[in-house]
């Protein structure tokens, strides 16, 4: 179920999104003004995030119960998403959450108005692939304790969206 993969890690790597399917899956229905409370986003991440995880059928929208309130729960009958369809979902959302922020880069506060976007190719063996897949992971844990815990971040920490992508490219 989709708990299972929250918690085992099989979702795809984004933070909010993360952080919103456990809420979810530990709590049965939340709303954006919920999450945000929770987990120390501000309720338009919030929405925004839950809005997409909607878009690709990984929760959906649950009954108001006072009619203003826009709670979100986890799909009631719905089978568990394979490997291969959540790296699909994965790599959808990172695009479309991409091409968001360059479609809105200009409202960030001046000092976040640039990204660390880049790309490379270079030749490995699938072992060194392997390798430096495990070396940006162990980069990155250094910071997951963040997600949970607001009181962790330093001031004026946002949450960044941080997308790898490793893999050989094949003859044409």
């Amino acid at each position: 179920m989709t708990e299972d993969l929250v918690r085992t890690g099989s979702l795809p790597e984004h933070a909010v999104r993360t952080a919103l399917l456990g809420l979810l899956a530990e709590r049965g229905t939340v709303t954006s003004t919920e999450a945000a409370a929770r987990l120390g986003y501000s309720s338009g991440l919030c929405s925004f995030h839950l809005r997409q995880l909607a878009r690709y059928g990984l929760i959906e929208e649950a009954p108001a119960v006072d009619g203003r309130a826009r709670p979100w729960r986890l799909p009631q009958a719905r089978p568990a998403p394979d490997d291969a369809e959540f790296g699909e979902l994965a790599r959808g959302l990172e695009d479309e959450s991409y091409q968001h922020w360059l479609a809105r880069r200009a409202e960030a506060p001046a000092g976040w108005r640039q990204d660390e976007a880049f790309s490379a190719v270079v030749y490995l063996t699938p072992e060194e692939l392997t390798a430096v897949g495990e070396a940006v992971r162990q980069v990155l844990a250094r910071y997951r304790g963040r997600d949970d815990d607001p009181a962790t971040r330093p001031a004026g920490a946002r949450p960044v969206a941080a997308v790898t992508r490793l893999f050989p490219l094949l003859d044409q």
